[in-house]
């Protein structure tokens, strides 16, 4: 049938023109009703924000228009064909100015057809952009399906800031509506208009990937700039390389997995890594007489065999510390059926282990995994920042001091004190002679632990243990606690007997106490000591403790730290994640006092968790065959199990 308008709508004193004599090609029903759900949101949105203060200053005070435009959005029935398919395939086959001039023809034909003048025209696209802010507010897509139809419809060119929010909001839904991909369309024409960037081009790809379409997806990837990749992200690319992996095309997966490590900014995650190095696994490429990657060695990578694997693995090693028993379970799967196809399962280790914690040594591989310490830029990394976090958090404190009417008057010159005095501390163990501290003990932290006070008798226990086990200890101890006196918390002080400070006299006088000063974290003094070189004391030599020592102390590195404090508050602060477990891994013993008693005197069972002798992060190993063992920790099994893998020799 054909579609015609008849006769003239009157609203307030506007009239809106129907042009009687327009008569259109036959246009299918659905293309001119909307889907039901989505107009009821659509005009529940719309109603809304008609009133907001921001949409009545875009209309100038012109409630007519506003009225005007209202009505014709909330329409039910389409004007113009949508014509969807047309509407696409423009977008990939015109340029710029091609898709601006036929969205301004399609302008002129709606406002003909309508009666609309112009500006009404205008203030209808910007109560739309409106409108996806509202969206954007409420994260609710439902009613944007229908505001782009009327986009299309109508020939509006809405602003790259509008269409951004549309691709936000769609992001809260499932993209299509009838068949079709409406944040696909939404950001091809963004690209068409304006300079295509990260968010629109991680939705195209999505699309192509969805399509199956991955080399049509990869080459969206250098619209962006900044050189290969630009600034696209991991959200980006990895669709992409898991469908490659999945269409079994490694030679254009490793061509791209090449492309994301050499990005900046594409950081790729375990998940990631697994995926790809399962893959190749299940290709046979990694087998010593396997399918080689002819364009391998372009990129710097082995053509195969295990040399391969290991370059690979050696990359992901970088990235990644540990991994998901998720992701274990996806590698264990690739390596088995790609080493059960060709016949050469003997003597591959895939699957989970427990590795000794006295002798560091796999049972399945018989490797013994490595202590991974703190490398000497690193230490002293560790030790500038300390001194500098000294400052602030003198500032901190006194801050605090000053929002209860307590703070000091030169706030700066304490700062820059607690700055020396923590400085100091670190030449002072550097310097000193005498024998080396080995145990760094974080004095508050052992002397409140399970009392809720100071116990000092607890605290003296834990040093004469240390003693008996061969270390040299050294508390860090707050001024605060050793006054005769001294506030716990609010309401509460608690008084030192004469016993207790003669405790503290005797650790003093035994030089194995400091005294951390006034306005001053004691953590920063522990944590700074377990990193210094004590360089005159040592005399050039090592403190550590090997592995197989015969004389009953903990192996690994000394000075060890005895504290449970987890350094929440300062992680983040020192180093890196990988820096910051390798620190901990190999200084930090925790310790714990087996049961409680009322006499606080009365000597308690201690027992010192000793530092891990090899390393909590993914490491490769010799084994005595001469082959090399990949172990990694998997983040929900226990502390001293790995994933293992090694490819038969």
């Amino acid at each position: 049938p054909v579609f015609k308008h008849h006769g003239r709508t009157r609203i307030g004193s506007s009239m809106v023109g129907i042009n009687s004599d327009a008569v259109h090609e036959p246009v299918a029903d659905h293309l001119r009703s909307f889907d039901e759900s989505h107009y009821n949101a659509f005009e529940e949105a719309v109603c809304s924000i008609v009133s907001r203060r921001n949409v009545m200053r875009d209309f100038k005070k012109k409630a007519e228009d506003l009225a005007v435009v209202k009505q014709h959005l909330l329409t039910r029935k389409r004007v113009l064909p949508i014509g969807t398919d047309q509407f696409a395939s423009n977008l990939t086959s015109m340029d710029k100015g091609s898709i601006k001039q036929w969205l301004a023809d399609r302008c002129v034909m709606y406002v003909k057809e309508t009666g609309l003048t112009m500006q009404q025209h205008k203030l209808a696209t910007i109560l739309l952009a409106h409108l996806a802010d509202h969206c954007a507010r409420n994260s609710s897509p439902e009613p944007l399906y229908v505001a782009w139809d009327k986009v299309i419809e109508s020939g509006m060119l809405p602003l790259s800031r509008t269409l951004s929010t549309y691709l936000y909001v769609l992001g809260h839904g499932d993209y299509s509506c009838s068949g079709r991909d409406i944040a696909e369309e939404v950001a091809m024409l963004h690209d068409c208009l304006y300079e295509p960037n990260e968010k629109t081009t991680t939705l195209l790809v999505k699309s192509l990937v969805l399509k199956g379409d991955a080399s049509g997806a990869e080459a969206l990837l250098d619209r962006v700039g900044d050189g290969p990749l630009g600034m696209l992200r991991h959200r980006t690319t990895s669709p992409i390389l898991k469908l490659y992996c999945e269409q079994r095309d490694i030679d254009s997966a490793l061509r791209l997995y090449h492309r994301m490590r050499t990005t900046s900014r594409v950081k790729m995650d375990e998940c990631t890594y697994c995926n790809f190095i399962s893959a190749v696994a299940q290709e046979r490429y990694f087998a010593v007489d396997g399918n080689r990657l002819l364009g391998a060695s372009d990129l710097g990578y082995p053509e195969s065999g295990p040399d391969f694997l290991n370059a690979l693995l050696s990359d992901m090693a970088e990235d990644v510390l540990e991994i998901s028993s998720e992701s274990a379970e996806v590698l264990q799967i690739g390596f088995a059926y790609g080493f059960h196809a060709s016949g050469d399962v003997e003597g591959l280790s895939c699957s989970r282990v427990t590795i000794d914690e006295n002798t560091a040594k796999c049972p399945m591989t018989d490797a013994i995994l490595r202590l991974i310490t703190l490398e000497p830029a690193q230490r002293n990394h560790v030790r500038d920042t300390l001194i500098k976090m000294a400052r602030e958090k003198s500032l901190e404190y006194t801050a605090k001091l000053t929002a209860q009417g307590r703070g000091p008057r030169d706030e700066d010159e304490k700062a820059e004190e607690a700055t020396r005095m923590l400085a100091k501390f670190s030449e002072r163990l550097d310097t000193r002679e005498g024998k080396p501290f080995t145990a760094i003990v974080d004095g508050a932290n052992v002397a409140y632990f399970g009392f809720g006070k100071v116990n000092l008798h607890q605290l003296m226990h834990a040093v004469n243990a240390l003693q008996d086990q061969g270390e040299h200890p050294l508390v860090v101890f707050p001024l605060k606690y050793t006054r005769k006196s001294f506030h716990l918390r609010y309401g509460v002080v608690q008084v030192l007997g004469e016993e207790e400070l003669g405790l503290l006299q005797d650790l003093k006088e035994r030089g194995l106490l400091y005294v951390v000063p006034p306005m001053c974290l004691d953590d920063l003094y522990w944590m700074l000591a377990s990193v210094s070189d004590q360089t005159t004391s040592r005399k050039g030599v090592s403190i550590d403790v090997p592995k197989h020592d015969n004389s009953g102390r903990f192996p690994g590195l000394r000075p060890m730290v005895i504290t449970n404090d987890r350094m929440r508050d300062h992680k983040l602060e020192l180093l890196d994640e990988r820096a910051f477990r390798r620190w901990c891994c190999s200084h930090i013993v925790n310790y714990n006092f087996t049961q409680f008693i009322e006499n606080e005197r009365d000597e308690r069972e201690i027992s010192f968790h000793a530092a891990d002798i090899f390393s909590d992060e993914i490491q490769a190993n010799v084994c005595p065959d001469g082959g090399v063992a990949w172990h990694f920790p998997v983040s929900d099994w226990e502390k001293n199990e790995r994933f293992c893998l090694k490819l038969p020799t």
